[in-house]
């Protein structure tokens, strides 16, 4: 499954192609009260190009979470460089979607509100108006359009983030466990458009999972993170042939 999907998403010419690398990247937090710190990762090298699904896995706290929120721009490395096709990541950028554990929702917006809101502020409403509703028809939640997030039960508010994402096309789509809360049936359903989304773009997909079948039925390339005896990250990435 992995070799036929990678394939397809290497149509994407390689002089085109974007790249995103970590270079020798370390991040620690300091520990509010102490003079300690929490190294959460150290050395790490990563890249990652168009037409790859790059799926990490590993035990909690090894630091999956924040190489997402690290190439997301939302926080900054305390050394080393993460850069997107020689630029650096210095913040923030729609290029760059992230879909998180939980749902990020603006309370103050109805469903069909928040799936719009990206759309609406690049003044390209108009232009998505039938993907929207196709996005809405496949979360199930075209009957729910006028509904605000409180009253959507988790998974419907999970699938309403990831689909505000999946509406932008973000050139690299960055997942944080954002099928976990789903029930079986749709959670196959939407690992099958997250791979047709990444077939049709050829953009390249970094997602973190717990879930070793996922890991494997959508990944081209299967990173596993590792404590060592340090507690620093190590990274070990496998090809999926």
């Amino acid at each position: 499954m992995g070799s036929a999907l990678a394939g397809r998403g290497g149509a994407v010419m390689a002089a085109d192609r974007n790249v995103l690398e970590l270079h020798k990247v370390y991040k620690g937090f300091a520990r509010i009260g102490t003079d300690d710190v929490t190294h959460a990762l150290e050395d790490i090298n990563l890249t990652v190009t168009d037409g790859e699904f790059v799926s990490v896995v590993g035990p909690s706290g090894c630091g999956k979470s924040t190489i997402l929120r690290l190439v997301a721009g939302l926080i900054v490395p305390t050394s080393g460089t993460l850069t997107l096709n020689g630029d650096p990541i210095t913040g923030p950028d729609p290029e760059r979607g992230m879909v998180f554990q939980k749902p990020t929702l603006f309370p103050w917006l109805t469903v069909e509100q928040n799936l719009n809101f990206s759309p609406r502020m690049m003044k390209r409403k108009d232009a998505l108006k039938e993907e929207a509703e196709r996005l809405l028809e496949l979360a199930g939640l075209t009957e729910f359009r006028d509904d605000f997030p409180h009253q959507l039960s988790g998974g419907m508010a999970q699938r309403l983030a990831l689909i505000r994402t999946m509406i932008n096309n973000p050139r690299v789509f960055l997942l944080d466990e954002p099928l976990g809360a789903l029930d079986a049936f749709t959670r196959m359903n939407m690992q099958d458009e997250l791979l047709n989304l990444w077939q049709r773009s050829g953009h390249m997909m970094l997602m973190v999972t717990h879930d070793i079948d996922e890991a494997l039925y959508l990944g081209t390339r299967v990173v596993v993170m590792a404590r060592s005896e340090e507690h620093t990250s190590e990274l070990q990435s496998h090809e999926l042939i």
